[in-house]
């Protein structure tokens, strides 16, 4: 999985390599064990510097397929994190589909190639503050620890929708034999919940869980991180 992993940062970041990437950033590498449909997995997600840039990845693993994300981002001197391009992957029993993404800040659209369907190759209107559905989970975390408003704007699969967050509560949760106090933040829309566990001091939810029509479809703990 790490070899995947480290395969598809180089695909999406290319020969990119300039100044230095911002310091309020710290490269990390954390390790979940995840559910999907009720099958086990295992995940990694990596953030990697490279240049003046950002590459987050994060790839689950069973015995029967595989799904790797990965997407390449800035951060705006206002604290904006801004994707600029990324990949989906799945890989089932006799197939794989691979799905670039293309962020153009100059025209203010994004882009999808590769498998997409026709429908959602684009062009989607962009807008200062819109995310993927990746880069969602590092700026929630960030969002959490500031006390920040959680409304945002995801941009993935051809299309763009509002999310939001609202605080429930705080939980405690366990990584790596760790007992933490985390911060629950929830989003529903359309017979969908979202539910993230923010801990201080972690870059990343220590939890995840997506739900459609009252069932768990995908569970993530953290159960590491570096």
């Amino acid at each position: 999985m790490r070899n995947r992993l480290a395969a598809l940062l180089l695909a999406v970041c290319g020969a990119v390599f300039a100044a230095p990437a911002d310091a309020a950033l710290k490269p990390f590498t954390a390790q979940y064990s995840a559910k999907y449909k009720g099958v086990p997995a295992s995940g990694v997600m990596v953030l990697a510097p490279r240049g003046s840039q950002w590459a987050l990845a994060m790839s689950l693993e069973n015995v029967a397929a595989s799904m790797s994300q990965a997407t390449f981002f800035t951060e705006s001197r206002s604290g904006m994190l801004m994707p600029l391009g990324g990949a989906d992957r799945t890989s089932y029993v006799g197939q794989r589909k691979s799905v670039p993404a293309k962020f153009d800040w100059k025209s203010m659209q994004a882009s999808w190639s590769g498998d997409a369907k026709r429908a959602r190759r684009g062009p989607v209107a962009i807008r200062a503050g819109d995310v993927d559905g990746l880069l969602l989970q590092l700026a929630l975390a960030r969002d959490v620890a500031a006390g920040k408003p959680l409304d945002y704007r995801v941009v993935e699969n051809g299309k763009a929708r509002p999310m939001r967050f609202r605080r429930v509560g705080i939980e405690a949760v366990t990584v790596n034999g760790r007992t933490m106090q985390a911060t629950r933040v929830v989003s529903s829309s359309n017979g969908k919940t979202t539910s993230v566990w923010i801990a201080a001091g972690v870059p990343v939810p220590v939890r995840l869980v997506q739900a459609e029509g009252g069932s768990e479809t995908v569970s993530l703990r953290l159960t590491s991180w570096k």
